[in-house]
């Protein structure tokens, strides 16, 4: 019904505008009583799907990544209709307007996305009186710097979020592989990682309960510099991987280059980073021996994409382009693949 109806509705209206009026009606349909026509599409539970991850308990290994439910807004919603986790964020410090808009655009011959959000968000303060009403759900805090914070004060602002969404989070990403922010090139300093990393598991000791801290990289990243992720994970005791975010490369696609001058630039997501993402998975995965956690992300649009990361090494997957091509059904998709596996 998703695909064959409200697909093509929705797809004739700006993306970003979608985005905001989907949000709207999910919520109003729970608060009416009619969330559970929303559960039957994506709904499946059997304590087989189980995971445990970080030392967390996963009900299924399908996740929600971060960028959809920036401000903590419907992740009692989207847990309800089957995700096993929410990934909120990315927050920031301070609330941001982000990048000018038009900053998000659809590849529908390509099922893929090209955002330069720029890390649009309230704020981390905004988000906490949200958090406080959770009804379960696991959640990851995904973090990262405000827009106009001097390179001294990164750490800082990496180190504020951090404090404020510790009591309500069960995990932390920590982002710094995102195109659409400034000072990328800092943020994936090997060095300055290791003292980004050291600064927040320094503030994570300070705590009774310790949080699972895992690291978000790039899709674009080759063998070299895959190698000193694994060294960095190793020697900062990191907890884990995401592999991956968006991706700066346009290679291969449908798109005309005349619509991809037009859009300018952006962080790529979907269809066109399936293998991409896939072989970062298994390139850390082979390479440490399978040593830490890897979250795998990026372009699942079906159930056998989502084996094929797991099959790669990935312990947990998470949609976000996929989600929105592909309707709630592909969480019971995906869910379902495994039990016939197991």
């Amino acid at each position: 019904m998703y695909k064959l109806l409200l697909r093509p509705l929705l797809f004739q209206f700006d993306p970003e505008k979608v985005h905001y009026f989907t949000f709207a009606w999910i919520r109003r349909l729970f608060r009416i009583g009619l969330g559970g026509l929303i559960k039957k599409w994506g709904l499946i539970e059997d304590p087989r799907l189980e995971r445990e991850v970080f030392g967390l308990k996963f009900k299924n290994p399908v996740g929600l990544a971060a960028g959809f439910d920036k401000d903590a807004k419907l992740y009692n919603e989207l847990g309800a209709i089957g995700f096993g986790f929410i990934e909120i964020g990315t927050l920031t410090p301070k609330g941001q307007l982000g990048n000018p808009k038009k900053r998000l655009f659809r590849l529908t011959e390509d099922s893929g996305l090209i955002n330069r959000m720029g890390f649009n968000n309230g704020g981390v303060a905004e988000a906490i009186p949200r958090l406080k009403k959770n009804k379960g759900v696991l959640r990851g805090g995904n973090i990262g710097k405000n827009t106009d914070t001097k390179p001294e004060d990164y750490t800082a602002d990496y180190l504020e979020c951090f404090h404020a969404l510790h009591p309500y989070v069960d995990y932390f990403v920590l982002n710094v592989s995102c195109p659409n922010v400034s000072s990328h090139a800092k943020l994936n300093d090997k060095e300055y990682l290791e003292s980004l990393i050291g600064a927040v598991k320094k503030a994570n000791d300070t705590y009774d309960i310790q949080r699972p801290i895992v690291l978000k990289i790039a899709p674009d990243l080759n063998d070299q510099q895959l190698d000193e992720i694994i060294d960095l994970v190793t020697t900062t005791n990191l907890d884990g991987v995401i592999a991956s975010n968006t991706s700066v490369s346009r290679e291969g696609l449908k798109t005309s280059e005349e619509r991809l001058a037009e859009i300018g630039d952006g962080g790529l997501s979907g269809k066109p980073i399936t293998d991409k993402s896939t072989r970062v998975i298994k390139y850390l995965a082979d390479k440490s021996n399978r040593s830490f956690p890897i979250i795998g992300v990026g372009g699942i649009h079906s159930a056998q994409d989502a084996l094929d990361k797991l099959d790669a090494g990935a312990s947990l997957v998470q949609l976000y382009t996929g989600f929105i091509y592909e309707g709630p059904g592909l969480i019971k998709d995906i869910n379902k693949a495994i039990l016939k596996r197991s």
